[in-house]
């Protein structure tokens, strides 16, 4: 039975995982009147108590600034989320290469700290990074955190000339100490960690190779990693989506996966400097392996398609979930989740639902369940064996569905939480926040989704 656990005039937003406190008593989210997230106006990243409905205001942004996509550190009380510019100017507003990265801790509200140092200005800062980060997502130890990154340098430089375009890519802040930038432009800052590019795009990817132009929406991989082959542990890796270019030359978005190193060794320069030049984006530490998990494009179906969501790994790192398109009989074109060994090899299809997978998805803490939407309705599939189950009620057709944005499990894999639009008594319409049982542990058995 679905609950709603918000009723204010006015937006809330969950980001597409680790909304749930460690405890599992609050859920964070930021109050953006657009879920889809094309406006970007929230001023405030809020809490709700699960079960008695009490709101909490963890940050209110100020100096016009707005604030957003809030993310929930696994081990403390520590909150990640997107600050845009305060007191912006006709040449800085906010825009995908003018937000960073700030942490408040729940029990300090309102006392924000950057997370990633800003310098624009060359010669740059090793541990800065020169434009705006996004959807900021703590390792499962609470240590480091992963973030998707645009360049202020590169996008406001002339784009025809030689050098690097701006290309989203995939970056980490980790705890190497503060990191404090030169005061020679106004929108530098200091940084409480030590930022770094962990992908590589290049402008002109070669058809049928493993270049790609973007890396985006990513995930880290097992709460501690992932095994390898011969059983040896990776400690740290990011799984990301990447677009190459197959061999005809048509566009393709494939998994990909970039083992990091130590954090001794996240100093250590590799092809190029950390901080970049004036033609150059930030490069990667030297021992970041990036590599390819996918390879569709002789698919009927080929790429990772449907909703907009991010590949999210099983806790214990052995599968990385995603969606692509089925490609079996009846469900041929039918968009199910996927799963993939971080150590490559072939997809293995999870959901063999008659519906698309309509949104982002998570697991529970045990791996043994993905919560998302299809059809109307929350649903929970038996990752083992493809057994989809109903969780919320298929709303009728004039009614709102559960926003695609987030369906997310709570830590102890008992509830998830998820947005439906609600009229209020003004008329307008607003997204409000809903849990449900997750009914997989310690619950009557429901009715299979079909």
């Amino acid at each position: 039975m679905e609950r709603q656990l918000t009723t204010a005039p006015h937006g809330h937003v969950l980001t597409n995982a680790n909304v749930w406190s460690p405890d599992g008593k609050w859920i964070v989210y930021d109050v953006r009147s657009d879920a889809a997230g094309s406006l970007f106006d929230g001023t405030r990243i809020e809490r709700v108590h699960v079960e008695t409905g009490q709101v909490e205001v963890l940050y209110e942004s100020q100096r016009g600034a707005c604030c957003g996509v809030a993310s929930c550190s696994p081990v403390d009380d520590r909150v990640a989320f997107i600050l845009g510019p305060e007191n912006p100017t006709p040449d800085w507003q906010y825009a995908i290469h003018h937000r960073q990265g700030v942490m408040v801790d729940a029990a300090r509200p309102g006392e924000a700290q950057n997370l990633d140092a800003r310098d624009i200005v060359a010669p740059f800062t090793p541990g800065a990074l020169r434009g705006g980060t996004h959807v900021h997502i703590f390792s499962g130890d609470g240590q480091w955190v992963s973030f998707t990154y645009d360049d202020h340098v590169l996008a406001t430089r002339e784009p025809a000339g030689q050098g690097d375009l701006n290309q989203r890519n995939v970056g980490v802040a980790v705890p190497l100490g503060h990191v404090a930038v030169p005061r020679t432009h106004p929108r530098n800052h200091d940084g409480a960690m030590f930022s770094t590019l962990v992908t590589r795009t290049v402008r002109h990817p070669r058809p049928g190779s493993d270049e790609i132009v973007k890396a985006y929406e990513d995930a880290w991989v097992g709460v501690a990693g992932y095994l390898r082959d011969d059983r040896s542990r990776q400690e740290r890796a990011l799984a990301f989506l990447g677009d190459a270019i197959d061999r005809k030359g048509n566009p393709v978005t494939e998994l990909f996966i970039a083992d990091l190193p130590p954090l001794h060794a996240m100093k250590k320069p590799g092809d190029g400097p950390l901080q970049g030049t004036p033609t150059l984006r930030p490069q990667p530490p030297l021992a970041v392996l990036q590599r390819r998990l996918t390879f569709t494009a002789d698919r009927q179906h080929p790429g990772i398609q449907g909703a907009r969501h991010w590949p999210r790994s099983s806790p214990d790192g052995a599968r990385i979930a995603c969606q692509m398109r089925d490609e079996a009989g009846n469900r041929a074109g039918v968009v199910q989740l996927w799963s993939v060994s971080p150590n490559g090899g072939p997809p293995r299809q999870i959901t063999s639902d008659p519906w698309d997978v309509a949104s982002a998805f998570t697991w529970n803490k045990d791996g043994t369940a993905i919560a998302y939407i299809a059809d109307g309705s929350v649903m929970t599939v038996d990752a083992a064996t493809g057994q989809s189950r109903r969780l919320t009620e298929k709303p009728a057709a004039d009614q709102p569905l559960p926003r695609p944005e987030a369906c997310v499990f709570s830590p102890d894999g008992r509830q998830i939480a998820f947005v439906r639009q609600v009229d209020g008594p003004d008329g307008e319409s607003w997204n409000q926040i809903f849990v449900v049982s997750s009914l997989w542990e310690g619950s009557p058995t429901p009715k299979p989704a079909c």
